[in-house]
């Protein structure tokens, strides 16, 4: 039996790759949970709100999976065009702000230009963590103001405590002339590198994941509570104990190496224990209109406003509210390592409600009619500067006893659903190559 653990992108991502290369063998899927999807999920209420598990878009420009994905939603989806803002100390900034600088202060606007040009004409030797390269390519004033503040609500720690593995298209390199003529003017064209988006029509982003359910036995409630690599066993909660020819996993790293595989050699351990990753609290919050904002999502720099970013799930689909109404998710990150939690998910509920109305998000008069929160202890990974020769130790390790690994959280990885699914895949196509798997 092929064993894969978790339901996510990457483990139907997984079972999908040996089901088109022609692999008949048992495949069975195994989730901790008693629904699908991983951080996939989504969550209809008894009122007819639907969340899902923090903000879920497709946005790949890979053909196959776009073809793929509606496929499976058979072609119900909505087409969104991205429209992504700012809000700093009142003000309401285009994204990205680096080049939407047009409504700010003049003197911050005067001293984000002085060292934006400043930068053009230095020297910035060996680029050694976030705080560094931000300040390369934006100069102090911008990067002090936003990304870097912006990043510790976000990652938890500091900038000069970051590499830069995880940047890639995500924070934008205007040219000068593009800085200036945002500063000058109020329109300016669109850079964020979302354009548009697709989201299914009905019952949330995990019903992308409907149609894989065909692929393989699912055992859901079934979590993992030990793995022996040697006898081939996994030994789950609930009494179960099943053998594998082969195991595929999608597990944050830090659980496998330090709960859960057997005599794992203490340098592996520390190097799991060195992972970090945020937490997340989220608030969800429906009201009594469908005009809150033309933002489909809204970064937050203000460190005394208690939530990071907000998404707007009605904004995605019609189909996530009650006729009329509208919707707010709220994000508020934590880290074991930086900033442990120290609040529980409930009492998040009235101050995001306060700084929503002090935004003038909600307004006095609206009417709340639904809230409620969820608890993701794995939300994203931190690339601080312990992550890159922690990741390599875990999975040489995993590479040498045969315990395949995928997902964000197996390849400890800021990932986005396309890539999830692809990194199923590519865990499943690396068993094929072994030669391992006897059909």
């Amino acid at each position: 039996m092929i064993c894969i653990l978790g339901t996510g992108m990457a483990g139907f991502g997984a079972a999908y790759r040996l089901r088109q290369e022609g692999i008949n063998n048992e495949i069975c899927l195994y989730d901790k949970n008693s629904y699908i999807g991983g951080h996939t999920a989504s969550f209809e209420t008894d009122d007819g709100f639907i969340f899902d598990d923090g903000p879920h878009i497709s946005f790949t420009e890979d053909k196959r999976i776009r073809e793929l994905l509606a496929d499976n939603v058979d072609q119900e989806y909505e087409t969104v065009k991205a429209v992504v803002n700012n809000y700093w100390k009142g003000h309401w900034v285009k994204h990205p702000a680096q080049c939407n600088l047009h409504g700010l202060p003049e003197d911050l606007i005067v001293d984000v230009l002085d060292d934006f040009i400043d930068t053009r004409e230095k020297s910035n030797g060996e680029i050694t963590n976030y705080k560094e390269w931000l300040y390369a390519k934006f100069g102090e004033t911008f990067a002090e103001n936003f990304p870097m503040v912006y990043g510790k609500k976000y990652h938890t720690v500091d900038a000069e405590n970051m590499d830069i593995d995880w940047l890639g298209p995500r924070l934008y390199q205007p040219d000068l002339k593009e800085v200036l003529a945002g500063a000058l003017k109020p329109a300016t064209p669109d850079v964020h590198y979302v354009d548009k988006f697709r989201y299914p029509t009905n019952h949330g982003f995990v019903n992308y994941l409907e149609k894989f359910k065909q692929l393989a036995d699912i055992k859901l409630n079934h979590k993992v509570t030990s793995i022996d690599a040697k006898e081939k066993l996994v030994r789950f909660g609930n009494g179960k104990t099943v053998e594998y020819e082969e195991v595929i996993s999608s597990i944050p790293l830090p659980e496998l190496t330090t709960n859960i595989i057997e005599d794992v050699p203490e340098e592996v351990i520390e190097a799991g224990k060195k992972l970090a990753c945020t937490s997340c609290i989220i608030v969800n919050v429906g009201i009594d209109r469908d005009d809150i904002t033309d933002a489909i999502w809204t970064y937050f720099y203000d460190t005394d406003i208690i939530f990071t970013r907000l998404s707007f799930p009605y904004k995605m689909s019609p189909n996530t509210v009650p006729k009329g109404c509208g919707s707010i998710q709220a994000e508020i990150y934590f880290s074991d390592k930086y900033r442990p939690v120290d609040r529980k998910p409930e009492d998040c509920i009235e101050p995001v409600i306060a700084d929503l109305k002090r935004c003038g998000l909600i307004k006095e008069d609206d009417k709340i009619l639904h809230t409620n929160t969820l608890f993701i202890k794995y939300a994203n990974v931190i690339f601080d500067l312990d992550r890159s020769q922690a990741v390599k130790t875990v999975h040489e390790y995993l590479d040498d006893i045969g315990i395949r690994y995928c997902g964000r959280y197996g390849d400890w990885g800021y990932i986005w659903t396309d890539q999830a699914f692809k990194s199923g895949e590519n865990a499943a196509q690396k068993m094929i190559d072994s030669n391992t798997i006897v059909a």
